[in-house]
């Protein structure tokens, strides 16, 4: 095993964060970064690590001077590391060195993190075929294209919290580069307030020939990974499965969605897919919900599997393969654009409340408790009633802990707590719970 030398988020802060405009994605940027990366002909996991035109050593090389080179135009404000450890496993018997190529901006509160990821490696139909052309446009090329973009964006922000671009490798081994990095931050310490992971995030044309071009899915966990069973009893006792940090994460992100369309009516909707992942599959976001971090897996609402895992062939008419023709890179801006609003969002708001309690039990009103949070102006108190799924009632609190919900009902009603920062940016809402038994 080798890990590569990661660089310590302990640095001097910045200057308070800018609520500038934002530029907005660029299309043509994204083909080109997407139509580069298929020029490296395969991105295999266990292609060579060390051709200069070919294979996943080069194209990790070029995603981590793109990043180089975003960072020196602000000023350093980027800084480029790599991590790297050997796994074994049934799609690389031999073991495989997987290397994840991070860019860091740092903020005033270095130890909090937003990561934004996709996957940089790529496959054709036989997992283990590391030789064959592999384009990856869409799966994942995308999801890469879309981390470069976004810290050229946003490295022209001065955020909060710091933001970490991660380019990973060995997804369709095993999502190991997800699990390398989510270890690194569990081992590091970080406070991960979101994982945003990009995969299949490019076209707009499904298996079944029809265009939707108006929405993303967002997948999100009910139940968690990371509780134990009394963890679970206690969440289904309290009804909280529609609201842990990743559904509240997902939640948010159908916020910002909204507020964008308010100005933008051709931005995308948000259709929040309440399970981990598609059915029976898996991505990169799921290493960072075993270790219990708020994680979403942002993807295309309509998939081409001819357009996934295939080889590049052409059989009685249909056309198989990755390819950037059938990439929509319009939609893949907007999704960037969806990323960029939601990291700008979370990265300059305070943590999510700790410690939201609930009492009410055998009364008409609910009195709601919860921890200070560092850095907040104030609180947001939501609340609906228990047989919905988005929160209906909304009550602001400043100076203050606690407030009372009167004629709120606990028996019949959710309720969960935020917090705001003075620029107005706001966390994920935090369930309540009843309060710990001594």
């Amino acid at each position: 095993m080798r890990t590569l030398i990661l660089p310590a988020l302990l640095i001097a802060a910045p200057a308070a964060a800018q609520q500038k405009p934002v530029e907005a994605p660029s299309p043509e940027r994204l083909k080109a970064d997407v139509e580069k990366l298929v020029s490296f002909g395969t991105r295999h996991t266990l292609s060579s690590p060390d051709h200069p035109t070919r294979g996943i050593g080069a194209a990790r090389k070029w995603g981590a001077e793109e990043l180089d080179r975003i960072g020196a135009a602000c000023g350093n404000c980027i800084k480029v590391a790599r991590i790297g450890r050997t796994f074994t496993g049934p799609r690389a018997p031999n073991g495989v060195e997987v290397v994840n190529v991070l860019g860091f901006q740092e903020g005033e509160d270095p130890k909090r993190v937003v990561i934004v990821q996709g996957h940089i490696d790529s496959r054709v139909s036989d997992v283990m075929d590391f030789t064959s052309d592999a384009p990856g446009a869409n799966d994942d090329a995308s999801g890469t294209a879309l981390v470069i973009e976004a810290a050229r964006i946003l490295s022209k922000h001065k955020l909060k919290a710091t933001v970490v671009y991660a380019l990973l490798s060995g997804e369709e081994q095993g999502l190991w580069g997800g699990t390398l990095l989510a270890e690194t931050a569990k081992e590091r310490g970080w406070e991960v307030i979101a994982v945003l992971n990009n995969d299949i995030v490019g076209n707009t044309v499904g298996q079944n020939g029809v265009r939707v071009a108006d929405r993303v899915r967002v997948f999100s966990e009910g139940i968690r990974a990371s509780e134990d069973l009394p963890g679970q009893i206690g969440r289904r006792g309290d009804g909280g499965e529609d609201d842990g940090p990743s559904r509240a994460l997902a939640k948010a992100i159908d916020g910002v969605a909204d507020r964008i369309r308010e100005s933008d009516k051709d931005a995308l909707d948000v259709f929040v897919v309440r399970r981990p992942d598609r059915f029976g599959r898996g991505g990169d976001h799921e290493p960072f919900l075993r270790l219990g971090y708020p994680a979403v897996r942002f993807s295309v609402a309509a998939e081409n599997y001819d357009q996934q895992h295939q080889d590049l062939r052409t059989e009685k008419g249909r056309v198989y393969g990755d390819t950037v023709d059938k990439m929509d890179f319009p939609y893949l801006a907007k999704v960037t654009a969806l990323n960029i609003a939601t990291i700008r969002r979370l990265a300059n708001a305070p943590s999510a409340p700790s410690g939201v309690v609930l009492d009410g039990a055998v009364s008409a009103d609910t009195k709601v408790r919860w921890n200070a949070v560092p850095g907040a102006r104030g609180y947001k108190v939501y609340w609906r009633r228990n047989d919905t799924q988005n929160w209906s009632e909304v009550r602001g609190v400043a100076g203050r802990t606690e407030t009372v919900l009167k004629d709120v009902v606990v028996d019949d009603h959710f309720i969960g707590v935020s917090a705001v920062a003075p620029d107005g940016s706001e966390s994920i809402v935090t369930f309540g719970t009843r309060p710990p038994r001594n």
